[in-house]
């Protein structure tokens, strides 16, 4: 399994993934390897989710060095060091390291997951040297229109689509919309090799949170709604938000005794910062730094409501958080285009406010809806029982079926 995001990594709930898939992939009969980052390699670590790697698996840290900080000189490096991504040194170490582990254990399948795509450039190439067959986890498109910006980093990422394209035996996805994507965009590619298996939430890790709970909201006596992970600047553009909570706020339809957005760990502080300045709400705003992920959950369940965001622009993707939310059972307050995939997710979910995120006059309509129906002090939503077909154990299970037929095929070819 190579992945770039592995604990220690901090910074993006992506880590969630490839983390569950090693803890509940032998309960299927699979035994998972780890080709990973140096700790080094990471902006930023945390160490809470260390203990939950199974002891007993094999993880290989191969050397990554980030461009931007280990091979600049006055903020500089040579483009050629910073393309596909940052961490393309890793791939140097990274392909030595694989193949030692390739001659060790001689495995079944060859598992990689974006981000970053330096991951995938590892796995292509230890695929084409040992002719393990290969499964790459896409998650979410890779190149889109206008991104990456830079054009020769366009290419590069085109460059390890066509050669996934080609040669892996499956191509998985976490949304329909990026599935069909990718189908249309390579029509050569068989139907059979295209797959969906979507994020989900950790039971165990809410049972635990849901262990040390502490009883009191957030903000006693004021509606706290959270929006726990980052805000991006284009594709979660917070705009239309904030116009729509300056008009209300402007006439007294909501006050900071009323209401309360809590942006957790959102990164780009500053856009949500400046937002709020001018649209004269900043006394309605906290923006707070990251936390273990436990804790987080725990904000997630005393919360009196939970914010999604997502751009149109990104009709192909649903935020990881958004399992997580569902499973926290608090009123969700989804701005997204209900076109997207996001916003189908949250219908099919049954969450009933959902705007689309750009459009400040549906945003202002949809909060003063939301809160006119929620209330502080009401409980937890009843349970869901689709809601426990979303949880990481059930997607491994999705993915333990996946390896099982490209083991088969290769076996029988």
């Amino acid at each position: 399994m190579v992945a770039f995001q592995f604990p220690p990594f901090a910074l993006s709930s992506g880590v969630q993934r490839t983390l569950r898939f090693v803890q509940h992939l032998p309960e299927c009969g699979w035994t998972p390897l780890v080709l990973t980052a140096r700790a080094r390699a990471y902006t930023a670590v945390s160490s809470d989710l260390v203990a939950e790697v199974p002891p007993d698996v094999t993880v290989v840290r191969a050397c990554a060095l980030d461009a931007a900080r280990h091979l600049s000189i006055a903020g500089r490096y040579p483009g050629a060091f910073g393309r596909p991504d940052r961490w393309r040194s890793w791939a140097w170490f990274g392909v030595a390291a694989g193949m030692r582990l390739i001659r060790r254990f001689r495995p079944d399948v060859i598992w990689s997951t974006y981000p970053i795509a330096t991951a995938h450039l590892i796995a292509h190439r230890l695929h084409r040297l040992s002719g393990v067959p290969l499964v790459a986890d896409f998650r979410d498109p890779m190149a889109q229109e206008g991104y990456p910006a830079d054009r020769r980093t366009r290419e590069a990422f085109l460059q390890i689509e066509r050669d996934l394209a080609r040669h892996a035996a499956r191509l998985v996805f976490v949304t329909p919309g990026a599935r069909a994507l990718y189908e249309d965009r390579y029509p050569e590619v068989p139907a059979g090799r295209f797959a969906t298996i979507e994020n989900g939430f950790d039971e165990a890790a809410f049972e635990a949170a849901e262990r040390q709970l502490r009883p009191e909201p957030l903000h006693p006596g004021t509606f706290t709604l959270l929006h726990s992970g980052i805000v991006y600047p284009s594709e979660r553009d917070p705009t239309a938000l904030f116009r729509a909570l300056g008009r209300m706020r402007a006439d007294g339809r909501i006050t900071p005794e009323r209401l309360r957005i809590r942006f957790r760990a959102p990164v780009h502080d500053d856009i949500v910062r400046r937002s709020a300045v001018e649209s004269k709400t900043s006394d309605l705003i906290e923006i707070l730094p990251p936390i273990p992920y436990r804790d987080a959950l725990e904000e997630m369940l005393r919360a009196d409501g939970l914010l999604v965001m997502q751009g149109a622009n990104c009709n192909e993707q649903i935020p990881a958080k958004l399992y997580e939310y569902l499973r926290a059972r608090r009123p969700v307050l989804g701005l997204a285009d209900p076109a997207g995939d996001t916003g189908k997710a949250l219908s099919a979910a049954g969450v009933s406010t959902v705007a689309t995120l750009e459009d400040s006059g549906a945003v202002e309509r949809a909060i003063g809806d939301y809160l006119t129906r929620v209330r502080p002090e009401a409980r937890p939503l009843p349970f869901d029982p689709r809601v426990a077909a979303l949880s990481r154990r059930s997607r491994t299970r999705e993915l333990a079926s996946l390896l099982d037929a490209v083991r088969a095929t290769s076996a029988a070819a």
